[in-house]
């Protein structure tokens, strides 16, 4: 089976160096590369050639359109019989392709998404990105590969499916939330989606906590858009980090009357800093896993509940359900 692997790009030449490096140093090697270059102004098109040779790339340079048409682009243009999407910042370990393929001929499905992790070279902010992202105490359950707190979707900074889910289910939609909601077609399409905790991919997010704080987010508003276009996809889970925003800034208040109720998000924070230090094994990366925890929890609950606010109490005109639909059609 070929595997055609489709990596969005803009203006991340050192990324994709890193991740042709991991390519290059797989065991087996069943795959080619598509590289769409979304109008990128410092393009990667110069690292290729060093490659060829080892497997075949396939190398396209279009306007800016956003990384869901830019994904499209590439899954319309791709050979293999499964296609299969990275981001541009991950990095594969070795053994990943060795493993897909056990793991298919084992139990095979026409979907699957793997976990993500922090590599040991990662820098001490990295890695509590990470650890805020994949931690099961925060919002990091599922992308860390516990698939017990909801159905699993897969994201696309690991994600393969079948030519025959594409051709059934389409592609992504313009939207926030865009792999989950390919996941749902997915499934409900009849389709198997599975869990492969062995195909992890190493997520070197180059990002600083301003950065972080704008994806997380829009990561919180997206909850919202996939309820109004897939009523009952919103889980009780989904609701957790708004939930423990509001209930922090309650007891924050309350504890100018009583201080000992500082205690409860103190004890919270604590957990979190001793699942890093347990995991990571560093004093500074616990303390940055809890100021990225905060800040993730902040900024996913304040995103839930600005959409929450505006999309279904306002309701505003883009977000009525006919609004949806037409962008849920669009293209």
């Amino acid at each position: 089976m070929l595997y055609s692997i489709i990596v969005p790009v803009y203006n991340r030449p050192g990324e994709v160096k890193e991740l042709l490096d991991s390519l290059a140093a797989q065991t087996v090697k069943p795959f080619e590369l598509v590289i769409i270059e979304d109008g990128s102004k410092e393009r990667c098109d110069h690292l290729l050639d060093h490659y060829r040779s080892l497997f075949n790339i396939y190398y396209y340079y279009k306007d800016n359109s956003g990384r869901s048409d830019t994904r499209n682009y590439g899954m319309k243009r791709a050979n293999g019989d499964y296609l299969l999407f990275f981001d541009s910042d991950v990095i594969l370990p070795p053994f990943y392709f060795e493993r897909l393929e056990e793991a298919m001929s084992a139990d095979y499905c026409d979907c699957f998404g793997g976990p993500d992790a922090a590599d040991d070279s990662f820098s001490d902010m990295q890695k509590a990105v990470s650890h805020a992202m994949t931690s099961f105490w925060t919002t990091g359950g599922i992308r860390g590969g516990k698939a017990v707190m909801e159905k699993f979707c897969p994201r696309t900074f690991n994600m393969g499916l079948s030519k025959k889910v594409y051709d059934t289910v389409g592609d992504f939609k313009d939207m926030m939330g865009e792999d989950i909601d390919l996941s749902i077609r997915i499934r409900n399409a009849g389709f198997k989606i599975r869990l492969i905790r062995e195909v992890f991919v190493y997520h070197k997010r180059r990002i600083d906590m301003r950065r972080f704080f704008k994806q997380v987010n829009n990561f919180g508003q997206a909850r919202i858009w996939l309820q109004l276009i897939h009523p009952g996809s919103l889980k009780a889970v989904h609701t957790a980090p708004a939930l423990l925003l509001l209930m922090g800034v309650v007891l924050l208040a309350m504890s100018f009357f009583y201080p000992w109720l500082l205690l409860l998000p103190l004890a919270y924070l604590l957990l979190i800093f001793a699942d890093s230090l347990l995991k990571n094994k560093s004093f500074k990366v616990a303390l940055l896993s809890v100021v990225a925890a905060v800040v993730q929890i902040t900024g996913y609950g304040t995103g839930f509940l600005k959409a929450f606010w505006f999309k279904m109490i306002l309701r505003r005109p883009l977000e009525t359900k006919e609004g949806l639909t037409k962008l849920y059609n669009r293209g």
